[in-house]
């Protein structure tokens, strides 16, 4: 009979289990590796002996197991915790505390939540997540792949082995986690997903991570998603509600960050750091009441300039730490700037390491491409009918707003999400179940979003880029809107851009692409855009389009201006239009911020500074934005002379404003306007000023009215209108 140390010991562990663990293939690795009934099996590849420490007793050698290398087992207490030292065929040691020892951390409401789709802060449940646990610090990862066979964490803490740490996965919702001690901030890491029919899929960046490499890397990397930021920005987040109303001077400076200024001879773009102060100093100083960002979530590819984001809750590393991210938001709070961002929920981009099939399957996206492929942008779009697709967008937009205390969301390409058919051809497009174009899911998340981020957040707001006619974009949900507080007007755009770069000879065919504007311009809460789209793609800058000698296309940029500021609706303005860039926007380059010392440029600055002060400080300008009241046409019909004369009003003791726009370079040294009320009218600005390169051709002096009947109104006075100008005029 043999001895009884000679016996070989008995493994827990089946050889089948074993290989299926070494292989990478085991599907519910929790339920064979940690501690079972006395019994402790750990899996440590590359390891070719391992002891088990375990409070005071002495270091215990686990034995290895016979069919499956790096795999041991040994006896083990199972209501003390542990700690194994583990040595290489080499000699080479390390200690490590095992993943499996520990339970899941997900509770049960995070369960329910996440299996219905309701989960509104997702972030806190899903991602990489550094803690300590027992004592014992490491990161706990969690990532949605009902689909998938096995998913394991991967990174330069295992060698990205695949086999090393597979996932639990938590039943029903399809959401795998891990506990993996020792990994901590800054760590990158990635997920290696086997599909069901067993192949290994690309590696993918974590869908909630919120942290990644510098481009071209495309790995996530641990960071803290609440930040722990101690905000010092109370007194803005006090009054954020009043600044965001529909009553409140909106005037917004839209900025992509990579290209606003760079430095280093271009080499590289500003960091966040640097941002908080020059960008918001110039902000300020240049009046505007808001900054919006171009995406600044994570995306691998400058040249979409973060249309195509893949770390959907990352602030992109381009120009520094989350953090730093932070600070930048609270430094512009601090000089009385709101910050908005452009959110992507839209489409996708087919990146492997990104959402796309992520699982093996059409997670994310709609497996059929006649519902889940844009071919405009060869992305891939959400299956917003999928209800964990739709919390993991609403989540998202919360989180921003949540986390980094962003003062409204301005939602890219709306149309493409609402309609089926977007830029499609007949039979390229599955109609819905009631045989229509709209997309009812899209737009049920779109209203669940802004009911849950009103609500959420009271004082922020979120901004429909929308170009359609679809009905109540900016109505609330409750009315049979879509609850956004403001649409972008398009329509506006589009018409008045048409107008101004005729010659202006021809103005007077196209008199009513001005005046159009009128008949709907109540019918939604507007923001009057001239946005990046419209000095990209050979479209020219703002100054390309104005027609006319060198001195007449600063004259015409300069009333367009004016006549953009003085009509109703806010007012956003891209980056270097401020200043009349000669050059179209690069992406990859600095704004020529040398043209700022040349006078016609200088001068159009410092009249869109002017025009920021004056629309700010008058209450008939900005109170009545989204209202008819606060409008009332003096002269809309004068096609002949290219001339519109408007009143804008507030409440009853605020002044009135007159605007009277001149779009012919005739000057008109006695043209007959009526005012709204007798008495002085002093003039506030005139487009024609020496200050902005004009000729100080006007009334600075100001104007008496006199009782002589004049559209229709029984006060009228002659005023100078300067060729080329719009000149506004208060009542004193």
């Amino acid at each position: 009979m043999a001895k009884k140390s000679d016996q070989k010991p008995a493994f827990r562990v089946t050889k089948d289990e074993a290989r299926a663990i070494a292989e990478g293939r085991h599907g519910d690795p929790f339920s064979v590796l940690g501690a079972h009934g006395g019994r402790l099996a750990v899996w440590a590849p590359g390891a070719a002996s391992l002891r088990l420490k375990q409070g005071r007793a002495k270091p215990m050698a686990l034995a290895p197991h016979p069919d499956c290398p790096g795999l041991f087992e040994g006896p083990v207490d199972p209501e003390k915790p542990y700690t194994l030292d583990a040595e290489d065929a080499n000699g080479t040691g390390w200690s490590f505390a095992d993943p499996y020892r520990f339970g899941p951390v997900l509770g049960e409401l995070d369960e329910y939540l996440l299996g219905e789709g309701g989960h509104r802060r997702l972030w806190e449940a899903l991602g990489a997540h550094p803690m300590t646990i027992d004592g014992v610090p490491g990161t706990h990862f969690a990532v949605w792949a009902p689909n998938a066979a096995r998913v394991s964490v991967v990174g330069n803490f295992n060698a990205w082995n695949g086999t090393a740490h597979p996932m639990r996965k938590r039943g029903a919702t399809g959401v795998w986690e891990i506990f993996i001690p020792g990994v901590g901030e800054g760590t990158v890491y990635k997920y290696e997903i086997r599909a069901l029919g067993g192949a290994i899929l690309p590696l993918k960046a974590d869908p909630v991570g919120f942290g990644s490499e510098h481009p071209p890397a495309t790995g996530s990397v641990v960071r803290h998603p609440g930040l722990g930021r101690k905000w010092g920005d109370s007194a803005w987040m006090k009054e954020r509600a009043a600044r965001n109303s529909v009553d409140a001077p909106i005037s917004i400076y839209e900025v992509h960050l990579g290209s606003w200024r760079r430095v280093e001879d271009g080499a590289r773009p500003l960091s966040y750091e640097e941002l908080a102060t020059e960008l918001v100093d110039y902000v300020k100083w240049m009046g505007f009441t808001h900054i919006e960002l171009m995406p600044i979530s994570e995306h691998p590819f400058d040249g979409s300039w973060g249309y195509q984001p893949i770390g959907m809750f990352a602030p992109t590393i381009r120009h520094g730490t989350p953090q730093e991210f932070a600070a930048f938001v609270e430094a512009a709070h601090n000089a009385g700037l709101g910050v908005l961002i452009d959110w992507v929920p839209g489409h996708f981009p087919t990146d492997e390491h990104g959402l796309g099939r992520f699982d093996g399957t059409a997670l994310y996206e709609h497996g059929d491409p006649k519902e889940g492929f844009h071919t405009d942008w060869s992305t891939l779009i959400y299956n917003y009918g999928r209800t964990e697709v739709a919390n993991y967008l609403e989540a998202n937009a919360l989180y921003w707003l949540e986390e980094y205390h962003l003062d409204g969301l301005r939602v890219d390409a709306v149309a493409s999400m609402l309609y089926r058919d977007y830029s499609r051809k007949a039979g390229e497009w599955v109609p819905n179940k009631d045989g229509g174009r709209e997309n009812y899911e899209a737009i049920d998340l779109l209203r669940k979003t802004n009911t849950l981020a009103y609500g959420e957040h009271p004082g922020i707001m979120t901004v429909a880029e929308e170009s359609t006619a679809f009905g109540g974009v900016s109505r609330p949900v409750e009315f049979g809107g879509l609850g956004f507080g403001f649409k972008w007007n398009m329509g506006w755009m589009n018409d008045s851009l048409e107008y101004i770069a005729k010659e202006p000879l021809y103005r007077k065919y196209h008199h009513g692409e001005l005046t159009f504007s009128m008949v709907y311009a109540w019918s939604e809460n507007f923001i009057l855009p001239i946005s990046h789209d419209e000095v990209v793609h050979g479209k020219g800058s703002m100054i390309a389009k104005m027609p006319g000698t060198a001195w007449e296309q600063f004259a015409n940029l300069r009333a367009y201006y004016g006549y953009m500021w003085t009509h109703p609706g806010k007012k956003l303005l891209f980056m270097g239009q401020e200043f009349a860039q000669g050059r179209e926007w690069n992406y990859a380059q600095s704004l020529d911020w040398h043209q700022t010392d040349l006078p016609e440029h200088r001068g159009v600055q410092l009249l869109v500074r002017d025009l920021n002060a004056m629309y700010r400080d008058n209450p008939a300008l900005h109170l009545h934005d989204t209202r008819p009241e606060g409008f009332d046409w003096l002269e809309a019909n004068d096609a002949e002379h290219s001339v519109l004369v408007f009143a804008r009003k507030a409440r009853k003791d605020d002044p009135m404003i007159v605007v009277a726009v001149n779009m012919t370079p005739v000057e008109r040294p006695a043209y007959r306007i009526g005012f709204p009320a007798a008495g002085r009218w002093d003039e506030i600005l005139n487009t024609d000023a020496g200050l902005y390169g004009g000729g100080n051709r006007g009334n600075m002096g100001g104007i008496e009215t006199e009782p002589v009947e004049w559209h229709n109104r029984p006060q009228s006075a002659y005023v100078v209108l300067p060729p080329l100008s719009v000149v506004v005029f208060r009542q004193a």
